[in-house]
């Protein structure tokens, strides 16, 4: 087993503002990715399957890997990343996101 961290952040985004979330997501990649500790940092879109049991209100995902929980949290201290949060989740007058959820995984057991 590893220390890694997995971090699935899912956003609902508001109605007609789903390729501009997707953009402004997909503009932190490279971002994340050059900071210590980021394994992977993939933003995706939900697609439909007849295998996929449903569909989740959360069309837009990252899906991330960090080599231990201190370089998440530095993660999630990056001013990019909290201008980010402040300016299209949080704020209602500039917000594109109508929800969004944050989980953390590990492997240990």
């Amino acid at each position: 087993m590893t220390s890694r961290i997995y971090c699935i952040a899912e956003f609902e985004p508001k109605l007609g503002h789903e390729q501009e979330l997707f953009e402004k997501l997909t503009s932190l990649e490279p971002l994340a990715l050059r900071e210590d500790g980021c394994v992977r940092y993939r933003v995706t879109r939900q697609i439909k399957h007849p295998q996929a049991m449903q569909e989740s209100k959360f069309s837009i995902m990252f899906n991330e890997e960090w080599a231990s929980i201190e370089a998440f949290e530095e993660h999630c201290a990056q001013p990019y990343l909290v201008d980010f949060f402040e300016r299209y989740v949080g704020n209602p007058e500039t917000s594109i996101t109508a929800d969004c959820s944050v989980r953390l995984f590990s492997d240990e057991v």
